[in-house]
């Protein structure tokens, strides 16, 4: 047989081995797509509409400062007002407890008073609405005081931002690329759980005994997980551009670029994996750590500079933090190939597949030894 037609046959046995895997559909296909619309919904502000918060507002005793105040407030657009009238502090309260506000305002006792109390729930005391709600009553305090002085502000703050990338750059597409990463991380990383099965069953020391070439069973497997990385991007990206309206600036070089040297990388790590472990449930265990640790320190969700600076050692270390920022810059950037980043990003990566290949070749061909 030639060796065409043997690679084409196992070609097709790995397909059907990978595609008959359930936790291969589940980790390569529903789970990346069920965290990126999770995510895509709760951060990527595509409920359809702008930022609101529910408020109540406690009037103790009307006075001409608390109407002042009381009528500006009713101003504010972003402000979801739970009742249209100011209610009793305890029924204010309640509400917060109950989280049925984001806030509660109260005004001032007298016209005399100064201080205008905000009210939220501790456990969300620190979240995004409850932040954006304390900024906005800052100013518009600020705002006021100025007014009953009759000052005009010297200065105003005009806030602007820039990216490396394109205009209309927006979380969609950041989150978007870093979930293609992962999904095709994971792949590599899932994809080797057939070897610990067929060596379990002593189903490749068989293999061995046959006419089969050992280097094109190992490259059809390689090929079957390359088109499910294919179907990875092809799926996700499609969601992520219709379903949430994500903006794409490809740069084809760079993208194919780094995702061939990704998918060996992440390969070669699942075959190290694979080359120690003795069941199918320690490989399933390795794999998940490798990929909850990554997931979260690699910069999927958000930029890894954000973390704490202790641990950005640890991230420039990782793997998919390479594998991530070059599928930014052949997806969203558009740059790629002219940037030295890149290229020390793929050098990166290769290092960690050719390492990582070569130490699970060797636990390989020493375990085979062993049974031989």
């Amino acid at each position: 047989m030639s060796y065409a037609n043997q690679f084409g046959k196992l070609f097709s046995a790995h397909l059907k081995m990978m595609f008959r895997e359930k936790q291969v559909w589940f980790w390569n296909i529903f789970f990346p797509v069920i965290l990126m619309v999770l995510f895509m919904i709760i951060f990527g502000g595509n409920s359809g509409g702008s930022f609101k918060a529910s408020i109540a507002v406690v009037e103790p005793q009307a006075n001409s400062t608390s109407q002042m105040l009381l009528e500006q407030l009713r101003r504010v657009p972003v402000f979801e007002w739970k009742s249209e009238q100011p209610v009793s502090l305890e029924q204010g309260d309640k509400w917060v407890k109950d989280k049925d506000v984001d806030a509660l305002i109260v005004l001032p006792e007298t016209e005399s008073a100064n201080t205008m109390r905000l009210i939220v729930n501790k456990e969300e005391e620190k979240n995004s609405t409850t932040m954006a709600v304390a900024g906005i009553l800052d100013k518009f305090v600020q705002q006021s005081n100025l007014a009953v002085a009759g000052a005009t502000p010297a200065f105003e703050l005009k806030t602007e931002s820039v990216s490396s990338g394109s205009a209309d750059l927006k979380y969609e597409d950041f989150l978007l690329t870093g979930m293609i990463a992962l999904s095709v991380a994971q792949g590599g990383l899932f994809g080797m759980v057939d070897m610990v099965e067929m060596r379990r069953k002593g189903m490749l020391t068989r293999l061995r005994l046959t006419p089969v070439k050992m280097g094109l069973f190992g490259l059809a497997g390689m090929t079957v997980r390359m088109v499910l990385g294919v179907i990875q991007i092809v799926l996700l990206t499609l969601i992520g551009v219709f379903g949430f309206g994500a903006n794409l600036h490809l740069d084809i070089a760079s993208l194919i670029i780094v995702f061939l040297i990704g998918t060996l990388a992440f390969n070669a790590i699942g075959y190290l994996f694979a080359s120690f472990s003795k069941s199918l449930e320690s490989y399933m265990g390795l794999a998940n750590i490798a990929s909850f640790l990554m997931m979260f320190l690699s910069g999927i969700f958000f930029a890894a500079s954000s973390l704490p600076e202790w641990l950005h050692p640890v991230t420039k270390v990782l793997p998919l933090t390479y594998f991530v920022d070059g599928m930014r810059d052949g997806m969203v950037y558009g740059r790629g190939v002219a940037s030295g980043a890149f290229w020390t990003g793929i050098g990166i990566l290769a290092l960690w597949g050719a390492v990582t290949f070569v130490i699970g070749s060797q636990l390989f061909r020493r375990q085979a030894a062993v049974r031989s």
